[in-house]
C-alpha cells in the first residue's frame, strides 16, 4: 500500500516570525514561492478502496461463476468463471498499481460456512491467505461469530487451538505457529458484558497528508444467526446508531473522509432477475441496507455492504452504496478525492464500480467482450490481472493436505437437488429426510418429523452426468458445514404450529421457510393474519393435534433458538443425535432421489 506520512505544516514560532520581521525590514529580499510547491498545495489526494465481501474461505475458484448481462442476447444473463484467492489478488494487485494510493478492505464473512479447505484448517488457511491479499481492514460479519467469541479472538490474534484426538479440524497443521491477521476487524455495534467494544470501532489511515476513517458494523441479528451461547453476553447495537456515534467521533477529531464497512445488505431487480450490478439508480432498491443508508449521518462518505450476496452500485444522496456478490467472485472499487486543505471527499468526483474476478476458466470470448466493454481504468485492470503465484501455492498446499478427505466418495444421488423452491427445496428436504432418519429409531430419539432451516443448507449437490452421481466428502460437507448435532425434542401440536408461524414473524415482509421431512405437509396461505397462516397441517396424512405429543428433530443451532425460533428453545424430552454431516452421509447411502413436489403449499 503506497501511505506517505502525514505533511501537517508546523506553526512557526513568535522568534521565528520576529526574525523574519527584522530581515524584511533590512531589505533582504524573499524567495519567491516555488510554483511546483503551491500546486501540491492544492493537488487532491487520490484513494482507491477495493472491497470484496462475504468471502466464506472459497480460496478455490471450483465452479464459481458472475451473472452478467449477456452481449449477445439482449435482455439475457451469461454466467462467466469467475473467482479463486490467486486470481482475486491478482485484479487486487492491478487495481493497486493503477492507483496513487489504495486500501483493500472486507466487509464481514471472511470465514464460516465454508468449504474444507478453510474450515478443515479451522480457517487459518484463509487467514492466511487474506494476510498474503494485503488486506488493511475489515468488518466482521456474522459467520465470524459461528464459533463463539473465545475463538473468533484466537483467529485474529494468532495462536494454535489445542486439536482433540477424534476432532474432524486441525489447527496449525502446515506450521508450528499460527500468527493470526495482520489487519484490523472492526464493530463499532459489538459491546462485550463489560460495555466496552469487543473489537475496534474505528481505523484510521494517513494518507499523503490527509486522513480516512474507516468503521465497522455487523447485523445486529448476529445472535439469531448464530449459534446463541456462542456470543452470550455480547450486545449488538443498533447500527445506524453506532455507525454515526463514531462518525461523530472521528469527525471530532479532525478526521472528515469517511468509509463506513457494513455487513448488511439489500437488493435490487425484481425478484430473480437481478438489475444491473452497476445501475447507479438501483431499481428495485429494497431491504435492510435500504432503510440503514437513510439514517447513516451524512458525514459517511461512501457505504460497502454485504451479507445479501448482491451485486449493486447504487449512489444515494450522492454517495456509493456497494456490494459485489461473494466468495471472492467479485470486488467493488470506490475512487475518492480528497481535498488536502478540508480533508473532505470530493463526492461529485467519486466513481465507483464492480468489477468480475477473472480467471483461467473463463472463457476467452466471454473475457475479451467484458475487456472491451469496460470503461477505463477498470478494462485497463482487468487486462493487466494476473493470478498471483505466492498466494496459488499457499492455496495448493492447504487444498493438498486436505485433498484425501475431500475427494473420498461417501455416497451415490439419483438426481441433482438444488435450493430453488417458492417454499421448500429439493435440497432442504434431502437434509430434512436425513435428520428424520437419523433419529427415528427408539434408541435415537423415536423422531416423527425433522425441519431444516434454509440458512445451513450451504450448496446444492449436482448430478452433472447420467444418474447414479458420486458424491464426495466435499460436496457433502459444502452443504452442511457447520459441524451441527441434532437434537430431537417434543413439541405439542400447538407448538409445532407456533415454531412454523414464526416463518414470517412480525416485521418481516416475506416467510423463509423450514424444509420439513416426508410425511409433514400444510398450506401457507399468505393473506391470512399473522398467527393463521399455517392451515391443515398433517403428518402423514393425519391432521396435527393441538395437544399431540411430536416428537421433532432439529439441529443444535436451531434448538437453541437460532435464526429467531425461540419457540423451540421449550422442546422438553431432549436427546442429542449425531452430527448432521454424519446423518447426511448415512442417507447418501441410500441413492436418494429428488423430490419434486413441495410439502408446504403455497396459497395467495
Amino acid at each position: 500500500m503506497s501511505v506517505t506520512p502525514p505533511a501537517h505544516p508546523r506553526r512557526p514560532r513568535a522568534a521565528t516570525l520576529a526574525l523574519l520581521a527584522l530581515l524584511a525590514a533590512c531589505g533582504t529580499p524573499q524567495p519567491p514561492t516555488a510554483p511546483a510547491a503551491s500546486a501540491a498545495a492544492v493537488t487532491p489526494v487520490q484513494l482507491r478502496v477495493i472491497a470484496f465481501n462475504d468471502f466464506h474461505g472459497h480460496l478455490e475458484p471450483g465452479s464459481l461463476a458472475v451473472p452478467l448481462p449477456d452481449p449477445v442476447q439482449p435482455g439475457g444473463v451469461q454466467r462467466v468463471a469467475a473467482g479463486g484467492a490467486a486470481a482475486l489478488a491478482g485484479l487486487v494487485q492491478a487495481l493497486r498499481q493503477g492507483a496513487p494510493h489504495s486500501v483493500l478492505a472486507s466487509t464481514g464473512d471472511m470465514v464460516g460456512a465454508a468449504p474444507l479447505v478453510s474450515a478443515l484448517f479451522r480457517h487459518e488457511s484463509t487467514v492466511e491467505v487474506l494476510n498474503q491479499l494485503g488486506v488493511d481492514v475489515a468488518a466482521a460479519g456474522n459467520h465470524e461469530f459461528d464459533a463463539g467469541t473465545t475463538e473468533l479472538l484466537r483467529l485474529l490474534r494468532g495462536g494454535c487451538a489445542a486439536n482433540a484426538a477424534d476432532a474432524a479440524t486441525s489447527s496449525c497443521a502446515l506450521q508450528p505457529a499460527y500468527a493470526g491477521a495482520r489487519f484490523p476487524v472492526l464493530a463499532a455495534n459489538v459491546l462485550a458484558a463489560s460495555g466496552q467494544p469487543l473489537l475496534p470501532p474505528t481505523w484510521v489511515l494517513r494518507v499523503g497528508g490527509v486522513q480516512v476513517g474507516f468503521i465497522g458494523a455487523v447485523t445486529r441479528d448476529t445472535p439469531s444467526i448464530v449459534v446463541p451461547s456462542g456470543v452470550a453476553g455480547l450486545r449488538f447495537e443498533d447500527e445506524a446508531e453506532a455507525i454515526n456515534r463514531a462518525a461523530e467521533a472521528l469527525d471530532a477529531q479532525g478526521v472528515k473522509a469517511l468509509v463506513a464497512l457494513v455487513h448488511e445488505g439489500g437488493e435490487t431487480g425484481a425478484a430473480g432477475a437481478p438489475a444491473d450490478w452497476n445501475d447507479p439508480a438501483c431499481p428495485g432498491w429494497r431491504g435492510d441496507m435500504a432503510r440503514m443508508a437513510q439514517r447513516i449521518s451524512p458525514k459517511v462518505d461512501v457505504i460497502f455492504s454485504a451479507h445479501t450476496h448482491q451485486g449493486y452500485n447504487c449512489l444515494l444522496d450522492g454517495r456509493p452504496v456497494m456490494q459485489a456478490l461473494s466468495f471472492g467472485r467479485a470486488v467493488s472499487v470506490a475512487d475518492l478525492v480528497i481535498d488536502p486543505a478540508s480533508g473532505e471527499i470530493d463526492r461529485t468526483a467519486t466513481r465507483s464500480r464492480n468489477l468480475p474476478v477473472l480467471n483461467d476458466r473463463t472463457d476467452a470470448a466471454q473475457r475479451q467482450r467484458l475487456l472491451a466493454s469496460e470503461p477505463a481504468p477498470w478494462g485497463q485492470a482487468l487486462a493487466q490481472a494476473r493470478p498471483v503465484a505466492a498466494v496459488q501455492q499457499t492455496v495448493a498446499a492447504y487444498a493438498q493436505a486436505a485433498a484425501p478427505r475431500v475427494q473420498r466418495p461417501v455416497g451415490r444421488i439419483a438426481g441433482s437437488f438444488d435450493r430453488r423452491g417458492r417454499t421448500d427445496s429439493a435440497a432442504g428436504r434431502l437434509v430434512a429426510d436425513a435428520q428424520l432418519a437419523a433419529t427415528r429409531a427408539p434408541d435415537q430419539g423415536g423422531a416423527q418429523l425433522a425441519l431444516m432451516n434454509p440458512g445451513g443448507v450451504r450448496s446444492d449437490l449436482v448430478c452433472a452426468g447420467t444418474p447414479p452421481c458420486t458424491v464426495t466428502y466435499g460436496d457433502a460437507f459444502g452443504m452442511q458445514p457447520f459441524g451441527n448435532s441434532l437434537v430431537v425434542m417434543t413439541l405439542t401440536g400447538v407448538e409445532l404450529k407456533a415454531v412454523l408461524e414464526q416463518q414470517q414473524p412480525a416485521g418481516r415482509t416475506s416467510p423463509s421457510f423450514l424444509s420439513p421431512s416426508a410425511g409433514l405437509a400444510y398450506r401457507w396461505v399468505a393473506s391470512a393474519p399473522p398467527g393463521q397462516r399455517v392451515q391443515d397441517l398433517t403428518l402423514n396424512g393425519q391432521p396435527v393435534g393441538p395437544k399431540q405429543a411430536l416428537r421433532v428433530t432439529v439441529n443444535s443451532f436451531m434448538a437453541d433458538g437460532g435464526d429467531g425460533y425461540a419457540p423451540l428453545r421449550a422442546g422438553r424430552q431432549r436427546l442429542g443425535g449425531p452430527q448432521d454431516l454424519d446423518a447426511l452421509i448415512a442417507h447418501l447411502q441410500t441413492q436418494p432421489a429428488p423430490v419434486a413436489t413441495a410439502r408446504i403449499t403455497w396459497v395467495d
